[in-house]
């Protein structure tokens, strides 16, 4: 088994990646209008709603397989595999062409500004239309992490990334394709990402070979348990988002507010990439400890990821916003816009502090099998805190889009400390599966 380092690495690499094909695009929209940039920012949150649904296997599978590969049960980890394939592709396609068809009546319900409206159908209706993607590339990537190959999902990521730079490249410039362009060029880069997981998935993991097996009932039952109560929380913090975004897009007609945000969020996920590679890898760790007993192990381990999660996410928040001048520039020479979003990224120090630590804790939460708990905490303040303190700071107290960053610090520091104080509980000692098991 892999020590954290040298899982953390590559997962953290990869999510970087990821997080730089999200700044190219926008960096390259951004020549096109920055009501391009807040459409196809908008645009995104809607679609991380409806594609929801596919956590309630991925979520599950990470807790199953790597609680039953701890204890040396490989092959009851490929059948989990085999049944999240299945079900999230089916839910896949019935997602695309869900959002596919209707995305223009989807932006409408939900009230997006008037002048980012043609944009964001664009990109929904054809990004929206591929998420059976989205659905299936988890899967395998989960997969490969779970027998210790993080090297392989990384190489996928590269080279998507770098055909999605390419083909943005190609479609903006060349052909003049705006939001339509950069939206193929996702498309595609992501068929090549789930080629090359799949093909290493079966090329690499022979769990498949193994003869422990269990009914496809009991595998699929736990790895609901796991997945059903993080996707409701996912959703529901989806669903709280998008009623946060409504609120951004009431605050002026120009879409300035929720620009400015869309700006932020690109400079503020390269420390938050940080944070998501420790909270993936300290999971996979924690499920391995959890099926081999060692719960001492999984304790400290999560406490020292969340420690040097939230220091590395501090530093990194604090270099951005002293540098926000010339960061915010690579997006917009707007002065009234690069002043609004220095002021987000000085909130936003607070909210990826809070956010690590959150993440840390509750992934190991959830992997080893209290995931209720995080959800009920997740229902609660996101609730109070995002939605109702960007109504209250942000339209109430008329501080826009600043009020609405209020708001989420507080959410995330708020289910932060709820998940360090369970953790501290050790409940989750008798949430693990091959435990219930023993003593069943």
């Amino acid at each position: 088994m892999k020590s954290f380092s040298k899982l953390c690495i590559p997962i953290g690499l990869e999510t970087l990646c990821y997080m730089l094909a999200g700044m190219v695009d926008t960096v390259m929209l951004s020549t096109v209008s920055d009501s391009a940039v807040g459409a196809v920012g908008t645009a995104n949150t809607y679609i991380n709603v409806f594609i929801i649904m596919f956590n309630v296997v991925a979520s599950g599978m990470i807790a199953v397989m790597t609680q039953y590969i701890g204890a040396g049960k490989p092959g009851i980890a490929y059948q989990a595999m085999q049944l999240g394939a299945a079900f999230n592709a089916i839910l896949g396609i019935l997602l695309s062409l869900f959002l596919g068809i209707f995305s223009g009546s989807i932006l409408e319900i939900v009230g997006v500004a008037p002048l980012l409206m043609e944009h964001a159908d664009t990109y929904l209706q054809i990004v929206g239309g591929g998420c059976v993607l989205n659905a299936l590339i988890p899967i395998f990537s989960s997969y490969l992490r779970a027998f210790g190959y993080t090297k392989q999902p990384l190489a996928a990521t590269l080279l998507s990334n770098g055909a999605n730079l390419g083909l943005n490249a190609l479609f903006l410039f060349v052909f003049q394709g705006g939001v339509a362009g950069v939206a193929a060029a996702t498309v595609i880069s992501r068929v090549l990402n789930l080629g090359i997981v799949f093909a290493a998935s079966m090329l690499l993991v022979h769990a498949g070979r193994e003869k422990d097996r269990m009914k496809k009932r009991e595998v699929f039952g736990r790895i609901l348990k796991i997945g059903l109560p993080s996707a409701l929380e996912n959703a529901l913090y989806n669903a709280a988002l998008t009623l946060t975004i409504r609120f951004m897009n009431q605050m002026d007609e120009s879409g300035f507010n929720v620009t400015a945000r869309a700006y932020a969020t690109q400079i503020a996920n390269f420390s938050y990439c940080v944070g998501a590679a420790m909270a993936q890898a300290n999971a996979i760790i924690t499920g391995w400890q959890m099926g081999r007993g060692d719960y001492d192990a999984c304790h400290k381990g999560t406490i020292k990821a969340a420690c040097i999660g939230m220091l590395v996410a501090a530093g990194m928040e604090t270099a951005f916003f002293l540098s926000a001048d010339v960061l915010v520039k690579l997006f917009t020479d707007d002065g009234e816009m690069i002043r609004l979003v220095k002021l987000l990224l000085a909130i936003d120090i607070i909210l990826e502090v809070g956010r690590v630590a959150n993440l840390v804790f509750g992934q190991a939460l959830k992997t080893s099998g209290d995931a209720v708990f995080t959800t009920i905490i997740g229902v609660v303040f996101m609730y109070i805190c995002m939605v109702g303190g960007t109504w209250f700071f942000g339209i109430r107290l008329n501080l826009l889009a600043a009020g609405a960053y209020i708001g989420l610090a507080c959410d995330e520091c708020a289910r932060a400390v709820c998940m360090f104080l369970r953790w501290q509980s050790g409940k989750w000692r008798t949430k693990g599966f091959i435990r219930q098991e023993q003593e069943a």
